[in-house]
C-alpha cells in the first residue's frame, strides 16, 4: 500500500489549536500493542464517516454546498476504507464486526432535537470527529514508524484529506447558522475533551484513556 501514497508535509497546527486536548500518551502506547483492534476499528470509522455523510445528504437535500462537499468526502472515505482493509489483509488480520466506542454516541446524545440547530450540531460534531482523527493519525506516526513503516506513511498521507474534512464541516456549519456557532462549538469541544481524557474500558480508534 505504501507505494500507492505520497508523503507530503501537512500543517495540523490549526487542528491542535482547535481541539481542547491532545491524545493521551497512555492511549498511544496502548495502540502500539493493540494494532489489530486499532486497524479494524479504523476501517469501521472510515465506513461510518461515509455513512454519516450520506445520511446528511438525504436529510438535507436542498443544501447544495453540503451535497457538493460531502459527495467528495464520501468518495474519499470509501477509498480510505478500501485502503485500510487492504492493509488489514496484508497483516493477516481477519476483519470483523466489533462493538463501537462510546465516542460518537457520547457527542450525538447532546444534539438538539429541533431544526435548524439539529443540522448545525451534526455538522459541528462531524468537524470535531474529523479533527480528532487527524490529530490521532499525526500522533501515531512516531509510534508506528519503526514497527509499521508502511502504516506510518499512510497515516501521514491521510492528514491532508482529514484536515480538509474538518474545515469543510465547520465551514458548512457557519454558512448555515443564523448566528455564531462559537458557544455550541465550545460545548461540544468540552464534551469531546471529557471523552478523550477520561478512563475508557473499551479500546478503539477514538477511545479515551485505557484502563
Amino acid at each position: 500500500m505504501a507505494d500507492k501514497v505520497a508523503e507530503k508535509a501537512v500543517d495540523i497546527s490549526p487542528i491542535r489549536e482547535f481541539l481542547y486536548c491532545e491524545t493521551p500518551k497512555a492511549w498511544l502506547e496502548h495502540a502500539l500493542n493493540n494494532m489489530e483492534l486499532l486497524l479494524i476499528d479504523h476501517a469501521h470509522c472510515e465506513k461510518k464517516a461515509a455513512a454519516t455523510a450520506v445520511k446528511l445528504m438525504f436529510r438535507y437535500p436542498e443544501q447544495i454546498d453540503l451535497l457538493k462537499k460531502l459527495s467528495q468526502l464520501i468518495r474519499e472515505e470509501v477509498l480510505h476504507f478500501e485502503q485500510v482493509l487492504e492493509f488489514i489483509e496484508q497483516q493477516g488480520i481477519k476483519y470483523r464486526a466489533i462493538k463501537p466506542s462510546r465516542y460518537a454516541a457520547g457527542l450525538h446524545q447532546f444534539v438538539s432535537k429541533d431544526e435548524p440547530q439539529r443540522f448545525i450540531d451534526g455538522l459541528i460534531i462531524g468537524g470535531i470527529i474529523e479533527a480528532r482523527s487527524c490529530e490521532r493519525f499525526h500522533a501515531l506516526v512516531p509510534y508506528l514508524k519503526d514497527a509499521y513503516p508502511d502504516l506510518a506513511k499512510y497515516y501521514r498521507f491521510l492528514l491532508k484529506s482529514e484536515s480538509r474534512h474538518f474545515m469543510d464541516y465547520l465551514e458548512l456549519a457557519r454558512q448555515n447558522a443564523d448566528s455564531s456557532i462559537d458557544e455550541r462549538l465550545d460545548f461540544f469541544l468540552q464534551k469531546e475533551q471529557e471523552l478523550i481524557e477520561s478512563p475508557d474500558p473499551l479500546f478503539r480508534f477514538h477511545s479515551g484513556v485505557p484502563v
